[in-house]
C-alpha cells in the first residue's frame, strides 16, 4: 500500500490532482456468484468466487473508463483493492482525464440522484435496491448508522438544485426535489 501511495505522489507531481476518484463494491447477489453456490451456501462461504467475479467485474470497469472513454480520454490511472471486514472486496480507482473535470461539469459526470423510473427502470431498480441509504435520523433510531441521536453518515442530505461546496468542503451533489424535477421513493423501516 505504501507503494501505491508513493506512485500517487508521482501521478499528483506529473498531473496534478485527480480528476475523479470512484469506488467499486461486490455486490455479493450478483448472478455470477449467487449461481455458483451449491445449496446451503452464502457467499461469504466461497471468497474464491467472490474474488474471481470481482476481479473480471473490475476489470470491464476499468475498460470502459479507460478504452471506452466514457469520462472522456484518460491520462494515466491507478486503483487498490481492499477487502471489507465483511469479506468483500472493493476498489478505490483515480483518474487523470486529459480534459480536466471543471466544477461546472461535476453535475453531468456525477449524480447522487434518483433515476426516472419510466425512462431507465434497469438504473432506477439498481439504485432503490442497492444505493439508498436508511432510512434513519427521525424516521429510525434504531438504525445501525445512528450514534448519539444523528446519522454518522450525515444522512438525510439536503435538497439543492446544483452541486455545491458545503461548508466543510464536502460537495453536496445535486438532489433535486419533486418540484423541480427530481425523483424520490419510499423505503419503509422493516416491522414498522
Amino acid at each position: 500500500m505504501h507503494e501505491r501511495t508513493q506512485d500517487a505522489f508521482c501521478y499528483v507531481r506529473k498531473y496534478g490532482r485527480p480528476d475523479l476518484f470512484i469506488t467499486v463494491t461486490t455486490n455479493p447477489k450478483w448472478d455470477e456468484i449467487t449461481r455458483e453456490l451449491i445449496e446451503g451456501q452464502a457467499p461469504h462461504d466461497r471468497h474464491d468466487i467472490i474474488a474471481r467475479v470481482f476481479h473480471l467485474k473490475l476489470k470491464s470497469m476499468i475498460d470502459l473508463l479507460i478504452k471506452d472513454n466514457i469520462f472522456g480520454d484518460v491520462l494515466c490511472y491507478m486503483y487498490s483493492v481492499e477487502w471489507q471486514k465483511r469479506g468483500l472486496p472493493h476498489a478505490h480507482i483515480l483518474l487523470w482525464l486529459k480534459d480536466k473535470a471543471r466544477p461546472n461539469d461535476v453535475d453531468s459526470l456525477i449524480s447522487a440522484e434518483i433515476p426516472e423510473p419510466i425512462a431507465d427502470p434497469v438504473l432506477y431498480d439498481i439504485v432503490i435496491t442497492h444505493m439508498i441509504h436508511g432510512p434513519c435520523d427521525a424516521f429510525n433510531g434504531n438504525a445501525p448508522c445512528m450514534q448519539d441521536g444523528r446519522c454518522t453518515k450525515r444522512y438525510p442530505k439536503a435538497l439543492v438544485d446544483e452541486t455545491v461546496t458545503g461548508h466543510d468542503g464536502y460537495p453536496l451533489y445535486r438532489r433535486r426535489s419533486r418540484d423541480n424535477g427530481g425523483f424520490t421513493v419510499e423505503k419503509r423501516v422493516s416491522g414498522q
